[in-house]
């Protein structure tokens, strides 16, 4: 009996520590509207900690297409302001129609490690 409850007493502490190891990011709130530049970002709940946001725009209806995004230093005001990412983007430009893009949003310690995610999604033309 004390054999078996040690043995599940070591599986508990494993899982436990698997959970811990694989446990996703937190996750918060992202909102944007098209500009003359690269968007206008509202972030909302965004981990503590966070020291860069990095951002990543693809086209729902030709994904393969790389838009690309950027990185941006993180205030922590709760917006990143049109224009942020100008030489690391390339804007929406659908050949016919209206696209759906969306940005996948990273908040970054500074040990590099993912604290959050968000996403937020829009057409273009509106």
């Amino acid at each position: 009996m004390t054999r078996s409850l040690s043995r599940l007493g070591s599986t508990v502490l494993a899982a436990g520590l698997l959970l811990a190891v694989a446990s996703p990011a937190f996750a918060f709130q992202a909102s944007f509207k098209w500009c003359s530049g690269s968007p206008d970002f509202v972030l909302k709940d965004v981990p503590k900690g966070t020291a860069k946001i990095r951002l990543k725009m693809t086209d729902l209806n030709v994904p393969s297409f790389r838009h690309g995004g950027g990185e941006v230093a993180w205030s922590g005001k709760g917006t990143i302001a049109c224009g942020a990412l100008n030489s690391t983007w390339v804007g929406p430009s659908p050949p016919s129609g209206s696209h759906t893009y969306r940005w996948s949003i990273l908040a970054i310690g500074a040990d590099g490690k993912t604290l959050g995610e968000a996403t937020a999604q829009r057409r273009f033309p509106e």
